[in-house]
């Protein structure tokens, strides 16, 4: 075991209202963990992290710590706080391979599907199938994970470990139905005419978002997730500009760098960056520049055309200057946060979406279609793995309480009008 790991264990006040716990979206038990861990009960504490979050493995290593866990670490006050995910990856990824897995003996009569293989999607069937339920997920790629697959770089979380899920997906009695988009041939209808029982929606939020200016469609701009998902087919050139500061946009500019890409610049409207400051330190450390103040106006095939921004009082934008500023740039990738897709809302009578695209919910995770329930970014827009997690738990308590008949449907669809 590294040793470094252990001192990190060692350095936890075993607080009695432990912040840190708190401020985990799932309310991982670290202070229970840490405990665990010292005591070398490791299959003890990867079974209580695995039952409380399916993907405690990939958070471990892709959460916002120092937001989350590391943020609210009382020992930051005055030294630096418990590095807990380290102590997470070391136990999750120990079990995952390690965990007792079979079919239920015990199995429910009632058949579930799960459409999309993310984040989300993959948390209900897990849960569900532990509990006995018959789960079928429909992923209309050819390889399970959603963003964790497609939109986040294997340099930040290694691919192999999304092999290993499926491995174990399938010993619980998960079926998984591979290149089936539902929307198209088969629909939500088809799902309920075949008795499936519930649906949960778990498709995600990767249709790029455009910026609605002239030059989006030439040859020499593409969209971040778009990049994301097969990095290898593009051919960037040496000098990049990135449009946005998000994680996704950090990601596009450390990926193209690592690809032979000799220069990348991100441009923010504003002064803030909304990507998580390690992030930021990541791209910056591998050769990535930030520009903060410009708008962008239009694409030319030279590169983006931007005005600078105008602040007020508080570095409010105000407007912007009135010179073009045309930058050259062998590629420009737009990176500014994505949306759902609309297949299952054109196919499906009943379901509805907001004007952003997102799936309406109620306090129950049900859709405005009775027995179809969503949650993680097709219902929030796009955010973390974690966050997808914490509302497909939920999704998942209120899924089984309507299989049993306990769910006030009456009630949820008048809270809906």
């Amino acid at each position: 075991m590294p040793i470094h790991i252990m001192k990190e264990a060692e350095r936890c006040f075993n607080c009695k209202n432990p912040r840190c716990q708190a401020g985990c979206p799932v309310h991982t038990p670290i202070p229970q963990i840490i405990q665990l861990f010292k005591e070398h009960k490791l299959m003890e504490a990867g079974r209580i992290l695995f039952e409380n979050n399916p993907l405690s493995v990939i958070c471990s290593i892709v959460c916002n710590h120092e937001k989350q866990c590391a943020g609210n670490c009382i020992r930051a006050k005055k030294d630096s706080a418990v590095h807990f995910s380290s102590i997470e990856t070391y136990i999750s990824d120990m079990y995952l391979d390690r965990m007792p897995v079979s079919v239920p003996i015990k199995r429910e009569n009632k058949k579930v599907a799960v459409i999309g293989a993310g984040p989300a999607g993959i948390t209900v069937a897990v849960l569900l199938s532990r509990l006995g339920y018959h789960v079928t997920i429909f992923e209309w790629k050819s390889k399970i994970g959603g963003v964790m697959q497609y939109g986040i770089p294997e340099f930040r979380l290694p691919k192999s470990i999304l092999d290993r899920y499926q491995t174990r997906l399938e010993e619980m009695g998960i079926q998984i139905r591979l290149n089936a988009t539902i929307g198209t041939v088969l629909v939500i209808e088809n799902l309920f005419r075949d008795g499936y029982d519930s649906i949960f929606i778990g498709t995600g939020a990767e249709k790029p978002r455009s910026l609605g200016i002239k030059g989006e469609s030439l040859g020499n701009v593409h969209f971040a997730m778009n990049y994301l998902a097969n990095p290898k087919a593009h051919h960037l050139g040496d000098k990049v500009a990135v449009i946005g500061v998000g994680n996704a946009a950090m990601d596009v500019a450390r990926t193209a760098l690592r690809n032979g890409t000799k220069s990348v610049t991100l441009y923010a409207m504003g002064k803030e960056i909304a990507a998580s400051s390690h992030e930021v330190a990541y791209a910056e450390l591998d050769g990535a520049e930030i520009e903060t103040g410009m708008q962008v106006q239009e694409i030319t095939e030279r590169g983006p055309v931007f005005k600078k921004t105008i602040y007020g009082e508080n570095d409010e934008i105000i407007g912007c200057e009135d010179d073009l500023i045309q930058v050259d740039a062998d590629s420009t990738i737009i990176s500014i946060s994505q949306v759902p897709r609309s297949k299952l809302v054109r196919t499906t009578d009943g379901l509805m979406a907001s004007d952003r695209g997102l799936l309406v919910i109620d306090e129950n995770y049900m859709t405005t279609r009775p027995g179809v329930f969503a949650a993680g970014d097709v219902v929030t827009g796009a955010k973390t793995v974690v966050h997808a997690v914490e509302g497909a738990k939920k999704a998942t308590e209120s899924m089984i309480k309507y299989m049993k008949g306990e769910l006030n449907i009456n009630a949820t669809n008048q809270n809906q009008n």
